[in-house]
């Protein structure tokens, strides 16, 4: 049950391999068209009516295959990735699937193109066992999900009708730190912004350091403003909308194994903030908002000297927001916040993303096949999350569409997302693939 048949294989690798050829990277604009085309021309050559839909970004990739007999499962991925810069931190070239000791490496392999193939693997999986779909298996896959899916909401919105389904399957999965299969009802919100300031019209001679103000201190100084010692976020009125969790989503994060042990290991993170573990660590990375910074650019950082007063300094970053803090109030929060402190010359201007927190059903049969899938196959208890602690515009599809979402996937926290060398597991790739043919066996057939 765990083993692909070997031709199914065959075609996941060679798919694979198709996907991650095509420069998809919605960042530098590369390689959408052709990305979004291959897709497209994949899914019709396993069965599927399949159209590309423009939007006033990416094209969607949407597909519809099956009977209306049964309830209609709708999976969410996309095809776009991150830029694989730097490219020398590369052991191989990250557009050209490369296989060691087991990983298949190559920029998108594990997101989200390793993930797309697995769950049309796992159709194909259930056909070759039961002839047909006895059900409708529908496909969303967009083009920006790495820069904040600009233009998903109001396309989803746009297209509820057609979009209609009983349940839906989120991009990723995996498992965890500690190999026991997970899956999650939820995502944290998030907003990316960046704080700019400017002291002078010029870099100035270091000599002038006395008299006049570094850009790079002012910024270091509004950035430290934001947070207590403990990691507590400090912007007046910050926590107010956090809506206070539910019995239900209490119990299931105190279920939740521990965790920071591995993930310290694996990372070579010597403590967290504040020294968090066990309980606390997992109540703040699943139930608490967090504002991360992403990067602080003022100055030289060349070789050797450079004696100057910075004029210009910049500073990125992202907040993790759980229900019901609003992405565009925060915003309008931290502007007021730094005002308040005597930072008003710094300028806050928001980046691609501002998603939506949000936690689907947690009571509901596909949840439950889900669980049972994942159990069966992996021959463990799975790790249940009522939201995971990144981020994804998953909001609308359980806002406009009022679907119960699951992610089942087959990825791993060493998978190197976002990084150079990415890659996925293959033994990973079975057990996820052969996970999502499990739910769909139970949810749709019973069995």
């Amino acid at each position: 049950m765990r083993t692909m048949p070997d031709d199914i294989q065959r075609f996941a690798r060679a798919t694979l391999a198709r996907l991650v050829a095509v420069p998809s990277v919605a960042a530098q604009g590369r390689g959408i068209d052709e990305a979004s085309t291959l897709v497209r021309d994949i899914l019709a050559a396993e069965g599927f009516a399949a159209e590309l839909h423009p939007t006033a970004g990416s094209p969607v990739v949407y597909a519809r295959k099956g009977s209306d007999a049964g309830p209609t499962v709708l999976f969410y991925n996309h095809y776009d990735v991150q830029p694989p810069e730097p490219l020398e931190a590369w052991d191989s070239d990250p557009f050209v699937l490369a296989e060691r000791e087991g990983n298949l490496y190559g920029r998108g392999a594990a997101d989200d193109k390793g993930e797309l193939v697995s769950r049309l693997s796992a159709l194909k999986w259930f056909e070759r066992r039961h002839g047909s779909l006895p059900f409708t298996a529908l496909f969303l896959v967009e083009g920006e999900e790495e820069i904040g899916s600009l233009h998903l909401s109001d396309y989803v919105e746009e297209h509820r009708e057609r979009l209609a389904a009983d349940a839906c399957m989120w991009e990723f999965g995996a498992v965890d730190a500690l190999e026991r299969p997970t899956t999650f009802l939820g995502l944290k919100g998030i907003v990316t912004l960046e704080l700019h300031v400017r002291t002078a019209d010029r870099d100035l001679h270091s000599s002038y350091g006395a008299v006049v103000e570094n850009a790079a201190h002012r910024m270091a100084a509004a950035v430290a403003s934001l947070h207590a010692t403990d990691g507590r976020v400090v912007i007046e009125g910050f926590y107010d909308d956090v809506r206070e969790p539910s019995a239900e989503v209490r119990a299931m994060v105190d279920r939740l194994p521990d965790e920071d042990a591995g993930l310290a290991e694996l990372f070579g993170v010597e403590r967290f903030v504040d020294g968090v573990a066990g309980a606390a660590f997992r109540r703040r990375i699943f139930l608490d908002p967090a504002l991360n910074v992403n990067g602080i650019h003022a100055g030289y950082g060349g070789h050797g000297a450079k004696t100057i007063v910075p004029c210009e300094a910049l500073a990125k970053l992202d907040v993790r927001l759980v229900p019901d803090q609003d992405p565009h109030r925060v915003l309008e929060l931290i502007g007021r916040h730094l005002a308040a402190r005597g930072f008003g010359d710094v300028k806050v201007r928001v980046l691609e993303h501002l998603e939506h927190p949000v936690r689907a059903a947690v009571d509901h049969p596909f949840v439950d096949a889900a669980v049972a899938a994942l159990r069966e196959v992996y021959g463990r208890e799975p790790v249940v999350q009522p939201n995971t602690p990144s981020s994804g515009p998953m909001y609308p599809f359980v806002h406009f569409l009022g679907l119960p979402v699951v992610g089942i996937g087959c990825g791993y926290p060493g998978s190197r997302i976002h990084a150079p060398n990415e890659h996925l597991r293959w033994g990973d790739f079975e057990l996820g693939t052969a996970a999502t043919l499990r739910l769909l066996e139970r949810y749709v057939l019973g069995a």
